[in-house]
């Protein structure tokens, strides 16, 4: 849970610098951003899925 909230704080301070200083936001648009996410983390479940049917 720590890691969470650090996350979402650091998160947090790098959107208000970007907007503050008027740079353009280092991450792609919010649901496309959040669904690529997503489909990293997937993607990394079903490999250690398939590695443990493998052995």
């Amino acid at each position: 849970m720590k890691e969470i909230i650090l996350s979402l704080l650091t998160g947090m301070v790098v959107g208000f610098l970007f907007t503050l200083f008027r740079l353009p936001i280092p991450a792609p648009p919010a649901i496309a951003g959040i669904s690529g996410i997503v489909g990293v983390y997937l993607g990394m479940k079903a490999f250690q899925w398939i590695s443990i049917l493998w052995k």
